[in-house]
């Protein structure tokens, strides 16, 4: 019998200047997100497919959540 698969350690860090976040499992950079639809493609290339990134305890979200993305939507604004 396979030993339980542990869940990764999925981390979306504090936005950067720009209002993108460094998306992060472990020690390995996964990618950059600059929405909340990128994190969910990101995981997904990874191999790691989570169905509901807002509302799921597998990622830990750094400095706002999965609706802050200060900075970008001053840019699409202008």
């Amino acid at each position: 019998m396979a030993p339980p698969t542990e869940h990764p350690h999925i981390v979306v860090h504090p936005p950067a200047l720009d209002g993108s976040r460094r998306v992060t499992s472990g020690h390995d950079a996964l990618g950059i997100a600059t929405h909340v639809d990128d994190v969910a493609e990101i995981l997904r290339l990874a191999d790691l497919y989570v169905t509901d990134v807002e509302d799921t305890d597998l990622i830990e979200w750094q400095g706002g959540g999965p609706d802050d993305w200060p900075g970008l939507s001053e840019h699409h604004e202008a």
